[in-house]
């Protein structure tokens, strides 16, 4: 048990994999997922492996790379398996997680720090969603995170310099082929900003060869997909970019100010993230001051870099939470040494307040949860009972600890709470989701095979039906042109906000409605039950 207790990485491992693996497919496709997984469908069934496609139709707003890896392990489980599908993602989470502990372990020359860091990063809120979910944030910066790794050896280091210079170019070509520059901008230029700043650049003409092989490999492994799209279909690279480069201007704009409360992104550890940010109190407190000089820098310049950019999500803000998780660790470490002995209510209550109001949440969860989930409990009550046991008992250990001023255990205790929500408390989540009129559009197969007819949508696309579908669907109308099919009788696919074109254009038709796929979690009249989530199914006969 002592040895288990000294090996860090190995309790990372065990950690990232009750938070990331566990109950992968606990929850509904979504938009993005759905997107990225019909892409790697249609590799496999199409062979669209380098001129990508949505729907049969190009799709070069994405590299390809995390799409490649999901295909292979669709191949290899089956299309039809969520988890699988988003099983890439939870490992990149992993390679994120263990790539900043031997990272943060050598900038600092100290393990604990290393660990406790990395546990805050691999239970953020963020990470935790981004590793469970089938989108390519993950893998760009987790990527991006070993290239920082290697270029630090590089900048810090006088032996193996081509090495680490290759090591970096490649995994920088990799998160490039994950998502083009994004964090190239967003970590990797922070990162070199702050270095300079604290670090310096020492004996730098000794690295220049160095980096110039690192600028001449990640060139080519970062650009050889565009050439080769612009080659092959300049027409569609060209569209696309335009609507690319207008999205970045013209929408989701926010303010400069949107991000400034990107610190409570971290989920659980939002206080403790915010007092860790407080540069002047925290500055002579920690172990390294050099090093949290550091991880501050970087978050704050990565976060002011990300707040330029016109076009802003919460989501983007991951980048800004991989340092600011090393950044919390330095004020973690500071309260594993000094709680015992603090006696001003300043620098208590806070940590109390946070630890106490997680623990006072599982202690009142098996109740609460009881009254609040009682209607879609049958069938849960195995699950259900299993995370309030959990929760309760997690939560009195919490409080015990919290009353001796033993933070090492509470922490560890808050860790566990998070991992048994994950293990026990997502496979409720579809409790929370419950339509009585869902219905799949994958059944819209059946009523083909019976029909013989095809089926078209009319104006657009939605992704998670087409995901669901299993295969392309034509649309009728694109750049404003709408073509009526030859056929004599063919089904129709239409939203409710073409209701009205769809009366106006098909009024020499005999039109019988014949169901609605209603793929929305929420029953309608709930305000997240979206139309584009649902479509009325016509049978159309020429007259």
């Amino acid at each position: 048990m002592q040895a288990l207790k000294k090996n860090h990485i190995l309790l990372l491992v065990l950690a990232c994999i009750a938070i990331f693996f566990v109950n992968l497919d606990a929850l509904y496709v979504n938009i993005m997922e759905a997107r990225n997984f019909t892409t790697a469908r249609e590799m496999l069934d199409d062979g669209n492996w380098l001129l990508t496609t949505l729907n049969g139709e190009p799709r070069y707003q994405k590299p390809p790379l995390p799409t490649w890896l999901t295909a292979f392990s669709g191949a290899i489980f089956g299309l039809q398996n969520v988890a699988a599908l988003r099983l890439p993602a939870a490992l990149m989470g992993l390679l994120l997680v263990l790539t900043s502990y031997v990272f943060a372990r050598k900038l600092t020359e100290h393990k604990l720090y290393a660990f406790i860091a990395c546990l805050i990063m691999a239970s953020s809120f963020y990470v935790v969603s981004a590793s469970r979910d089938g989108n390519w944030d993950i893998f760009t910066h987790a990527f991006m995170m070993v290239c920082i790794w290697q270029l630090y050896l590089l900048f810090t280091s006088e032996k193996k310099k081509y090495i680490y210079a290759l090591l970096a170019a490649v995994f920088f070509g990799f998160s490039f082929m994950s998502k083009g520059p994004v964090s190239l901008y967003a970590l990797l230029l922070p990162f070199l900003i702050a270095f300079g700043i604290v670090y310096k650049y020492n004996n730098f003409k000794s690295r220049i060869l160095p980096l110039v092989l690192f600028l001449v490999v990640s060139l080519l492994i970062s650009g050889w997909w565009h050439w080769y799209t612009f080659t092959f279909d300049p027409e569609s690279v060209a569209e696309i970019t335009k609507r690319e480069t207008s999205n970045w201007t013209g929408y989701n704009v926010r303010p400069f100010y949107y991000y400034w409360s990107f610190f409570t992104q971290s989920g659980v550890w939002t206080i403790l993230a915010f007092i860790g940010l407080l540069y002047p109190y925290l500055k002579k407190r920690v172990f390294d001051p050099k090093g949290y000089r550091f991880t501050f820098l970087w978050t704050i310049i990565s976060l002011v870099l990300l707040s330029i950019i016109p076009e802003k999500k919460s989501r983007y803000l991951l980048p800004v939470l991989i340092p600011l998780a090393l950044n919390t660790g330095f004020y973690m470490e500071y309260l594993f040494r000094t709680f015992r002995e603090l006696k001003d209510r300043r620098e208590t209550f806070p940590v109390y307040f946070n630890f106490g109001l997680i623990a006072t949440i599982g202690l009142v969860f098996p109740i609460g949860g009881y009254f609040f989930l009682k209607d879609e409990l049958p069938g849960n009550y195995i699950m259900f009972s299993l995370l309030s046991i959990t929760l309760f008992l997690t939560s009195i250990v919490m409080v015990q600890n919290l009353f001796r001023r033993n933070i090492r255990k509470v922490f560890f205790a808050t860790i566990f709470f998070i991992a048994a929500i994950m293990c026990f408390g997502m496979p409720l989540a579809k409790t929370l989701t419950v339509n009585p009129e869902y219905t799949s559009l994958e059944e819209l197969n059946e009523w083909q095979k019976e029909t013989g007819l095809e089926v078209f949508e009319l104006t657009y696309f939605t992704p998670e039906l087409i995901w669901a579908y299993g295969k392309p669907i034509k649309v009728l109308k694109k750049d404003d042109e709408l073509k009526i099919p030859e056929q004599r009788e063919f089904g129709l696919l239409v939203s409710r906000d073409d209701q009205k074109l769809f009366d106006r254009s098909f009024k020499d038709f005999d039109i019988k409605l014949v169901r609605r796929y209603d793929m929305n979690p929420k029953a309608e009249g709930d305000r997240s039950h979206k139309p584009r989530l649902y479509r009325d199914l016509y049978l159309l006969t020429k007259r």
